[in-house]
């Protein structure tokens, strides 16, 4: 398994969605997802460029 999704799996500590219905798990998988990349960035950049970068 890719290592972004075996984070995730860690994160939510569970192999399955607790929502239901396609709409509602691919919101759930991209709010996952958003939070893993912003993870990320402020672990490379750091918080401070991370908050220039969004206020510029």
């Amino acid at each position: 398994m890719e290592h972004p999704f075996g984070t995730l799996k860690a994160w939510t500590g569970s192999t399955h969605f607790p929502t239901r219905t396609l709409n509602r798990v691919s919101t759930e998988m991209s709010l996952h997802v958003l939070a893993y990349n912003l993870k990320r960035v402020m672990s490379i950049l750091g918080t401070e460029a991370l908050i220039e970068v969004i206020q510029a």
